[in-house]
């Protein structure tokens, strides 16, 4: 993903209050796709209105540059219920929810009870546990982590 098509969506998302929760670019070189998960600063659940208004935005910016081609695919969503984990501050939001969590520290893939977050900024530390117990994970060693979604029986 180009650094400089990361940059224009994260300003044009932020001049419209939400915030980038994941970016991915795929398709081809001649019809990318460039799929964007977007969150709102509010707290609340995003609706179609806010995928309409940034995809707008978005795609004016991107046709008047030029920056990937003039046949690309843009699709602005919802994060999901098993939206990624990124920042020190979605590991707060959650605290008491489940993730799947990929780590060294981990040895692998599990789903874990987030429990806490504790530490200075850039060497934070999260509490989970599992059914082997407590662990303590720098986020530094997260390399992948996702709300984890449980269909109600």
């Amino acid at each position: 993903m180009k650094p400089e098509l990361e940059a224009l969506v994260q300003g044009e998302l932020d001049s419209l209050g939400y915030d980038l929760v994941e970016m991915q670019t795929r398709g081809t070189k001649s019809r990318p796709l460039v799929d964007i998960r977007i969150e709102r600063r509010d707290g609340e659940a995003v609706t179609v209105a806010d995928c309409s208004q940034a995809s707008r935005a978005i795609e004016a910016r991107l046709d008047a540059i030029e920056l990937i081609g003039s046949r690309y695919v843009l699709e602005v969503s919802s994060p999901g219920v098993e939206r990624p984990l990124r920042t020190a501050a979605d590991w707060r939001r959650f605290i008491g929810s489940r993730a799947n969590v990929n780590s060294a520290a981990l040895n692998g893939r599990f789903e874990v009870e987030i429990v806490g977050l504790e530490g200075e900024a850039g060497a934070e530390v999260v509490l989970l546990r599992d059914k082997r117990g407590d662990h303590h994970v720098p986020l530094a060693d997260v390399t992948d982590a996702r709300l984890a979604f449980h269909w109600p029986r």
